[in-house]
């Protein structure tokens, strides 16, 4: 598998976040395992997509030598377009993703090389890491709803195990993966600052597997990044807003492949998972250990504040129909050095947070 080549897609929308930028590139320029390039796809943010085109002149003409590529997002606005005009100016065999606020350990991609020595794997993710902006987890915030803030939670088994779907900020894909299922889905993923919506790695991973019965989804949580989480993140209103936005996005989900495999992961999650956090807050609070209340009650807020996006967003898509699409990946062959931009969306033909 050493052979294999990949390629990293960096996704940027802000010039806010230009340091954390900068730290994501470096970090992969760092890897014991030498990426095949890095992309930087540029979110309909001109003067972003100048300055970093600026920063990174000297790689302007593609060399086979890690170097960095700036892109403008060729679809529509929002997450999920941005990724695949990355798959589809991409070279590489496998196809790594990471967040603009997250820096990569030395051997994330060297880890996640080794999950495709079996050819049967489709994708392998990471384990992601917070980095708090007050230096430390507020009390009262549950481990378990880590995904809140784009990280790992408590409850995913340790290892390398094999899971449902992979996180998209720390995730990467054979590009043949893309060839079977295509691209991730607009209208369902984030759009900058928008309401933060989510789940179009779960979709895609959904049908991956139905496209391709046999494959393999691996979580290496060796394969480690480490996520900023800014202080506005750290507050309870953001926990709930979240939460209501998973539930919005978990119906569209659903509602795209059926509540029974939509929803398969999240009723582990709910029934064994999350109890047992209420428990262990509730043993806390017993031992006057701080936050034990707070972590016990910010489970079963969460949880009801999610429920509750779920019945407006699955009465929403009754009402109106699904409303996003998979797109089609116009690739280019690793050998080539002609980026082409991916096509419009196509309707998603299979109708119908956590993972493993």
């Amino acid at each position: 598998m050493s052979g294999l080549g990949i390629s990293v897609v960096i996704c940027v929308y802000t010039e806010d976040r230009w340091e954390d930028i900068l730290a994501a590139v470096s970090s992969v320029r760092a890897q014991s395992r030498p990426a095949l390039e890095t992309l930087l796809v540029v979110d309909h943010n001109p003067a972003l997509l100048e300055r970093l085109a600026e920063e990174y002149k000297e790689y302007r003409e593609y060399r086979d030598d890690g170097g960095v590529r700036v892109l403008a997002n060729a679809g529509p606005r929002g997450l999920s377009a941005g990724r695949n005009t990355g798959i589809a100016a991409s070279r590489g065999e496998i196809v790594a993703f990471l967040d603009d606020d997250a820096v990569a350990e030395r051997d994330w991609l060297r880890y996640f090389a080794e999950g495709y020595a079996d050819p049967r794997v489709m994708a392998v993710g990471g384990r992601t890491v917070p980095v708090w902006a007050s230096g430390r987890r507020p009390a009262w915030f549950p481990e378990e709803f880590d995904w809140v803030v784009g990280c790992t939670y408590r409850g995913l088994p340790p290892g390398r195990v094999r899971v449902r779907n992979v996180l998209g900020g720390n995730a990467s894909f054979r590009r043949t993966a893309f060839e079977a299922a295509g691209g991730f889905a607009t209208g369902i993923g984030r759009d900058g600052d928008k309401r933060p919506l989510g789940c179009e790695e779960t979709e895609l991973c959904i049908r991956l597997t139905r496209a391709l019965p046999d494959a393999v989804l691996l979580i290496d949580d060796r394969a480690v990044i480490h996520h900023r989480v800014p202080e506005a993140r750290e507050h309870f209103r953001y926990f709930r807003t979240r939460a209501y936005a998973e539930g919005l996005s978990k119906a569209l989900v659903a509602r795209s492949v059926g509540a029974q495999k939509g929803l398969e992961s999240e009723r582990r999650y709910s029934t064994r998972v999350l109890p047992a956090g209420v428990a262990r807050g509730l043993r806390d609070a017993l031992l006057a250990r701080p936050g034990g209340a707070g972590r016990a009650g910010a489970i079963v807020a969460g949880v009801l504040t999610a429920a509750g996006g779920y019945a407006v967003g699955n009465a929403r898509a009754r009402r109106t129909g699904t409303t996003f699409s998979a797109t089609a990946i116009d690739q280019t062959p690793p050998s080539g050095t002609t980026a082409r931009t991916p096509p419009g969306g196509r309707a998603a033909q299979d109708k119908g947070g956590p993972t493993a």
